[in-house]
């Protein structure tokens, strides 16, 4: 015999032992399949309701049209915007038109399990209604997606903070952590700049993430995250708490209207440093770029051109400078209301390597001991706990 196939529920549980001549079915009797068709249909519908699916089908065949455009490719960088959104849309529709399908496709296998007393029909049907409610769940975590730039491309900046060279480890072990986790997705990650400390590690650290409601899903990242760790810089073996802060910006596009005269901006150019090619440290291609009144620094290194370097450099700048301007007037609307909400403090999240193994998030409450999974990029349960957290604050915030 071998177990082909577990199942749990919250009202469901039943187990499937397979042998040549029986199947042995065991199912819990308190179990109700109608209630979970019922919530799974209400769930849609709220979903549905959210997304507006006559709005995102106008809005699929408004870029469908721009995307047979002639002369489209003219600019790549608009034609690629403009295949994403529309693979992003149409992606979304045909998920929602699936889960009709598989809702009533659920529904009418249960009927007919019924109909033949069949136990293990019923079962298919009630883990299909199952699986349908968790991509329900996928689903309505996008649907709480809705701020401004939350459609957008990120740009991640990762700094050390305090704890010396252990700082500088660590801020790579984030780097390596939020590439893993683009490239679980399949998402495009570019690191444009990397600033190498002495010893190991590395100072900061900034990357862009090209998919689909990349701002939006990673915002919710930004903050002080805390090791606590046997260092291993340290020949004693004593326990080391470092810091390092991630900062998440939504991409600016050509319809952004940040204007950026040149006399707020110093611009230098320098020799790029750590790994590179030929002629990568020895040309001055690096580009630093600080906006003087407001002192941010951007500096790119990434490409070999000077010019390609500026550009980069500019587009970050440009969604800083948008970033900040968006706070200050949160800020005043803040002043005008009170203060609402007691700060939860810089640190956001704690990575425990020692003396137990845990990855807590201070804000919602959610952890894990798979500590090696988190560092391996498996970050979706903690960003998902991250964006219902969130919602709720813009919720309560609102109500206030």
């Amino acid at each position: 015999m071998r177990i082909l196939r577990r199942i749990s529920f919250y009202y469901f549980c039943a187990a499937f032992v397979y042998s040549d001549s029986s199947v042995m079915l065991y199912v819990v009797a308190d179990y109700d399949f109608q209630q979970d068709l019922a919530e799974a249909k209400s769930k849609y519908e709220t979903i549905a309701k959210a997304v507006d699916l006559d709005r995102l089908r106008e809005v699929i065949k408004d870029l469908e049209a721009q995307a047979s455009a002639p002369g489209l490719w003219d600019n790549t960088e608009h034609a690629q915007q403009v295949t994403s959104r529309l693979s992003a849309a149409q992606g979304q529709l045909k998920r929602l038109e699936d889960i009709v399908s598989r809702i009533d496709d659920a529904q009418a296998l249960y009927a007919l399990g019924v109909e033949e007393s069949d136990e293990e029909t019923k079962a298919e049907a009630a883990n299909e209604i199952q699986s349908v409610r968790e991509d329900l769940k996928s689903l309505e975590i996008q649907t709480l997606l809705d701020g401004e730039y939350d459609e957008r491309s990120a740009v991640v900046t990762i700094r050390s903070g305090a704890g010396g060279v252990d700082a500088a480890d660590w801020a790579q072990m984030l780097l390596r952590m939020y590439l893993r986790w683009a490239e679980r997705h399949g998402y495009k990650a570019k690191v444009m700049d990397t600033s190498y400390a002495e010893e190991a590690g590395i100072k900061s650290a900034t990357f862009q993430v090209d998919a689909p409601y990349a701002y939006g899903t990673l915002s919710v990242e930004g903050g002080t995250h805390r090791l606590v760790r046997i260092s291993p810089f340290d020949n004693q073996g004593r326990r080391q708490t470092s810091f390092a802060a991630v900062e998440v910006i939504p991409l600016v596009e050509a319809t952004d209207h940040i204007d950026i005269p040149d006399t707020d901006i110093r611009v230098d150019t320098y020799c790029a440093s750590g790994p590179g090619g030929q002629g990568v440290n020895t040309t001055y291609s690096a580009v630093r770029i600080t906006h003087l009144p407001t002192n941010i620094v951007v500096t790119m290194q990434d490409e070999r051109s000077q010019i390609q370097n500026r550009a980069a450099a500019m587009a970050v700048l440009q969604s800083r400078l948008l970033v900040l301007k968006h706070e200050e007037e949160a800020k005043k609307k803040k002043e005008l209301a009170g203060d609402i909400k007691a700060s939860w403090g810089d640190q956001m999240r704690s990575y425990v390597l020692h003396p137990y193994q845990m990855v807590k998030d201070l804000r919602t409450g959610y952890e894990t001991s798979d500590t090696q999974g988190v560092f391996d990029g498996e970050l979706d349960d903690f960003i998902d706990a991250g964006i219902r957290w969130r919602h709720e604050q813009r919720r309560e915030s609102a109500a206030e």
